[in-house]
């Protein structure tokens, strides 16, 4: 399975909305497993398709520490939230990167799974935090958009900073 590139902010491919996936299939299967490589390689504990370039609604996650409990959601939706948490974020597309944002403490969240069933799950603290952050993304928001401008400016040019050393 081969690493995919991931795109960097502020990358405007990030701004896209995702589609739909609409049948389960060996392509889909394939870019989950890519993905999933990706995200571990990385190494990350979400991703979304939008990242590695694809404009469908997938997303994988695992925030396990032996790294061996990957939620793969198709379509991804959360249908309920309650609560507040305040946590620190990073992004694979804003490598180096950390600062608190705000969201539910808890979710409710209906999906697909990689074999084409439906689910409906419920999610909390850090979980919570990477299913919300990774459906962002299929919704064209990168977490740096819940900071004030002053930050987003700063980020930005640290990252071109960061591009320029490594060229």
């Amino acid at each position: 399975m081969p690493i995919l590139n991931i795109l960097r902010y502020p990358d405007p491919k990030l701004r896209r909305i995702a589609e739909p996936v609409t049948q389960v299939d060996a392509a889909v299967r394939t870019l989950v497993d890519d993905m999933a490589e990706t995200m571990y390689h990385a190494p990350g504990i979400g991703l979304a398709a939008i990242q590695v370039d694809v404009p469908w609604r997938i997303i994988v996650v695992d925030v396990s520490e032996q790294r061996n409990e990957l939620l793969t959601l198709i379509n991804p939706r959360i249908v309920e939230q309650e609560g507040a948490q305040v946590m620190e974020e990073g992004c694979l597309s804003v490598p180096g990167i950390f600062e608190p944002v705000e969201r539910a403490r808890r979710i409710l969240l209906r999906a697909i799974d990689r074999e084409g069933r439906e689910l409906e799950r419920e999610a909390e603290g850090l979980l919570a935090v990477c299913i919300a952050h990774e459906i962002d993304h299929l919704d064209g928001k990168v977490f740096v958009d819940y900071l004030s401008r002053l930050k987003q400016n700063r980020i930005r040019k640290k990252l071109d900073k960061q591009e320029k050393i490594a060229m």
